[in-house]
């Protein structure tokens, strides 16, 4: 695949006047894309009244070592499936590395090793899902739907959550306070 297409490691930002609200104001860390699609999960949107203790209590796993984490709304596909953005200071089975930034788990063993105190050092835990089908993500990327910007351990795991879709700008150069709806015309 062409290098220039490939936005794995990068954030997706949504830009004012987006047509799908689902993704108002979003903030997707791209994990994969390549010939057969993209998948990326949202970060910016805590989900309400849904807390990591609660996840890791409805899979019988002990979550009284657990700090008071919020989970995150992943994106729309699969609601249900969870994920776990991580620091690479942790792999585990079918752990994907995302461009030398961070990894992408989504078994159980996770979420067990970090009830554990074993696990990754860094994690933010959501449930569903951001994806695109083969070539999806590369139209909406032609059009003015999404702003690419590049990948950040840092900004990833500690910029707060309600923050990052500014704060994202803000490291790429831009002042999302300028930020306007629809395209203008000369």
């Amino acid at each position: 695949m062409d290098q220039a297409r490939f936005y794995g490691g990068h954030f997706l930002l949504a830009l004012p006047g987006m047509q799908d609200m689902r993704f108002d104001h979003s903030v997707i860390a791209m994990c994969v894309h390549d010939a057969n699609g993209a998948l990326g999960i949202a970060v910016g949107e805590e989900m309400e009244g849904v807390r990591l203790r609660d996840l890791l209590e409805s899979f019988d796993i002990d979550g009284s070592k657990v700090g008071d984490v919020p989970v995150l709304r992943g994106g729309p596909v699969e609601p249900r499936r969870g994920f776990v953005l991580h620091s690479l200071d942790w792999a585990g089975q079918d752990m994907v590395h995302v461009d030398k930034l961070w990894g992408l788990s989504g078994s159980l063993d996770i979420l067990k090793a970090i009830a554990e105190g074993r696990g990754p050092s860094r994690y933010l835990v959501a449930l569903g899902y951001a994806g695109w089908g083969a070539g999806q993500l590369e139209e909406e990327m032609a059009g003015e739907s999404w702003f690419l910007a590049p990948g950040d351990a840092g900004l990833l795991f500690d910029t707060p959550t309600r923050s990052k879709w500014s704060a994202i700008f803000a490291a790429a150069g831009v002042d999302s306070s300028h930020l306007v709806s629809g395209a203008g015309s000369a």
